[in-house]
């Protein structure tokens, strides 16, 4: 075929335009007579010294073809069989014999899959472009492929240009791989400061789950934990840290550290939040983070909360209700200014009650609260464990692998106890009024309920001695009204005093001579463990817990 009959033809531009925007001679040279300056000697007519331009049209096409460093094909006919290729592309992969079909004698066109793209330039009439393919050589190129036509036998073909992009196509793998070695870091550093194993508490059941961000997303700074406050209360926190990457992996770190210390003194959730918003500030002024922080107590059969910023808590309760704890709520961490307040949810036993982030509910083509909507309904009928439940929730919510943020997901139950399983689950209580016969009173009290839930004798004796104790430091340091609290769980047993006093004890080392200061020594001494806490209506509550042993357990199912 003779390569010279051909002529590409690119669109929009014909050969009378491209001859007329080439020849200097036909460009319009503005008239500057007008406003009296003299013309500059550049802008003059041409002379005999100037040396004329050529068109592109006058340019040997093959000459041109043959120097330029792309490589460069021409295939015609719908078998595409070769018309052309330049010294470029037979350096790249060898001498190619023309005249013969591309699928044959352009291996390296099949291997890249570009057999199909020229069957598509063939038959739409337009130019089409593959970016960046690795070739069988080892290199990368761009192909490009514009269709050509012969006027005079209306023949067809398609004229390959390949750049090669190798230098682009290693710098972009390399900037990947960082990036890719980034995101590893962030996410073990994110799963690091996780809980690498929840706390379960006594009365609740709780699952968390926690999925980072796809490969093209960077790891967000979600977290959740489980505290256990001691007397059967629980703590259960859940935030994000505004931002990506590592920086926001080390700052919920610091955040999530930080309420496992605030929790140990056991505030109301609201004072924890304020705590943690001058902490926020003071580790990063740039850095906001939203947190939920909640408080189960097994004997108010409620969940108090703090939200500074987060989504609400979903709860559903025993008949399958689902409620929305929208308020209150305050501004995230981190901003300062704001006196945060708590409030509560019921959260009875058969009950079941969700905390997550953004990532489970917001899509950017739709609104956030259609996206906390389907998560209530999904809960209302997600059933079965907390960890079934949790799975549920997030294959509802369609987080795949490739999510483009990164979710967390905490999942507590308060199971509806019966039969031999609801007997390890007990509660007695005794209103004191105080006087001198408040302590009989109570160790009466304490050592029949200790008897009838079987405990051994040594258990026994500990428990009525520590409910005596703590009655006596309530009668001598505290107010009425005064309650006594025994509980027991499958796993401890709890002696608990109320009074209307607000002043904590502190266990402090007594002197010989002294006659008192030794009963909070005591409990320390036997007890597992104690503690001590505010309450909401003004007042304190003193417990203590002891750990039972196996034998007991197994007694209180006879």
């Amino acid at each position: 075929m003779n390569f010279t009959r051909w002529s590409a033809r690119l669109p929009g531009i014909n050969g009378t335009q491209r001859r007329t925007a080439a020849r200097p001679d036909l460009a319009t040279v503005p008239d500057r007579r007008a406003d009296g300056t003299v013309p500059p000697a550049r802008a003059e007519q041409l002379t005999d010294e100037t040396v004329p331009v050529p068109a592109v049209d006058e340019l040997p096409a093959r000459e041109v073809l043959d120097r330029v460093p792309a490589l460069v094909a021409l295939v015609h006919g719908t078998d595409h069989r070769i018309a052309y290729v330049n010294d470029a592309y037979a350096a790249a992969f060898g001498v190619r014999p023309l005249g013969g079909p591309a699928r044959e004698a352009l291996p390296e066109l099949r291997e890249l899959g570009l057999l199909p793209l020229l069957d598509q330039v063939l038959r739409s009439g337009r130019p089409r472009t593959l970016k960046s393919r690795k070739a069988p050589d080892g290199r990368s190129y761009t192909f490009t492929c514009t269709p050509v036509s012969e006027p005079k036998d209306d023949g067809r073909g398609v004229l390959v240009f390949a750049t090669d992009v190798t230098d682009h196509a290693d710098a972009a793998e390399r900037l990947r791989a960082s990036e890719r070695r980034q995101r590893e870091t962030a996410v073990t550093l994110q799963r690091s400061l996780l809980p690498q194993v929840l706390e379960q508490p006594d009365d609740l059941r709780i699952a968390a789950t926690y999925r980072p961000g796809g490969t093209e997303a960077a790891v967000g700074g979600d977290w959740y934990d489980v505290i256990t406050l001691g007397g059967g209360r629980t703590a259960l926190v859940i935030g994000d840290v505004m931002g990506r990457g590592v920086r926001a992996a080390a700052v919920m770190g610091q955040l999530r550290t930080a309420v496992r210390a605030y929790a140990r003194m056991d505030l109301p959730p609201h004072e924890i939040l304020q705590l943690l918003d001058g902490l926020a500030a003071d580790i990063d002024a740039n850095q906001i983070a939203t947190c939920v922080y909640a408080v189960h107590d097994p004997n108010e059969g409620r969940l108090v909360y703090a939200s500074a910023g987060h989504l609400p808590i979903l709860v559903r309760d025993e008949n399958g209700t689902v409620l929305r704890a929208d308020e209150p709520t305050g501004p995230p961490l981190g901003t300062g200014g704001w006196v945060h307040a708590s409030g509560s949810v019921p959260l009875g036993p058969g009950s079941t009650a969700v905390l997550y982030t953004d990532g489970l509910v917001e899509r950017r083509d739709e609104d956030l609260d259609e996206g906390i909507a389907a998560l209530e309904r999904a809960l209302a009928g997600a059933t079965g464990s907390p960890q079934v439940v949790c799975d549920r929730l997030v294959r509802s919510a369609g987080v795949q692998a490739d999510h483009d943020d990164d979710v967390a997901v905490l999942v507590l139950q308060h199971p509806a106890r019966t039969g031999p399983d609801g007997e390890l689950f007990r509660n007695a209580a005794l209103e004191l009024l105080g006087g001198v016969e408040a302590a009989p009173r109570a160790r009466a009290f304490a050592s029949g309920v200790l008897a009838s839930w079987r405990f051994p004798p040594d258990l026994h004796d500990l428990g009525v001695l520590a409910a005596s104790e703590l009655v006596a430091n309530s009668l001598q340091h505290g107010t009425p009204p005064m309650r006594l609290r025994l509980r027991r769980t499958d796993r401890r047993l709890i002696v608990e005093v109320t009074d209307g006093d607000d002043h904590l004890p502190r266990r402090r080392r007594a002197d010989p001579g002294d006659e008192s200061g030794r009963g909070i020594a005591i409990i320390a001494t036997i007890a597992t463990n104690w503690g001590s806490r505010r309450t909401p209506g003004g007042g304190k509550a003193v417990w203590c817990e002891f750990t039972l042993p196996e034998t007991a357990g197994r007694r209180g199912q006879r």
